[in-house]
């Protein structure tokens, strides 16, 4: 399968000919996560409980912009992707090099769906804008 591909398996592409890479297809971001509460995790399931989330809080950057700025501090947030995906079986989702090269990263994950998907960010914090590109769907390996 080639990169190109990957579009016949995703919904809610903003811009197919830049998020499509030699690599795979870029994912954007729609909404960034603070955890304000914390969640429950047990043995068992029964006592399973989902953490209290709110969206962070976006600003204009210059007043000519189309999209708000998250302006994150160092942590952990979750991310919402603009896309999803319809697949059977699990592709690979990576941070984006230009992420990376700013200290900031999410796991390596195998997936059917575009989850939200945890984002570690540098203490320094990170400038993320609206519809960034933060991670890539590669395509299944030995295929062509």
């Amino acid at each position: 399968m080639r990169p190109s591909d990957l579009t016949t398996l995703v919904d809610g592409l903003l811009h197919d000919e830049t998020q499509v890479t030699e690599r795979g297809l870029d994912l954007t971001v729609n909404e960034v996560y603070v955890v304000d509460d914390a969640g429950r995790v047990d043995f068992g399931g029964g006592e399973l409980e989902d953490a209290t989330l709110s969206p962070h809080e976006k600003q204009w950057r210059n007043e000519d912009d189309d999209y708000q700025w998250w302006r994150l501090d160092g942590g952990q947030y979750l991310v919402e992707y603009n896309e999803s995906l319809r697949v059977d079986r699990p592709l690979q989702v990576q941070t984006r090099d230009e992420l990376l090269a700013r200290g900031a990263f999410h796991p390596s994950l195998r997936v059917t769906s575009l989850d939200r998907v945890p984002l570690a960010v540098p203490p320094g914090g990170l400038q993320l804008k609206e519809n960034a590109r933060v991670s890539t769907l590669l395509p299944p390996e030995g295929d062509e």
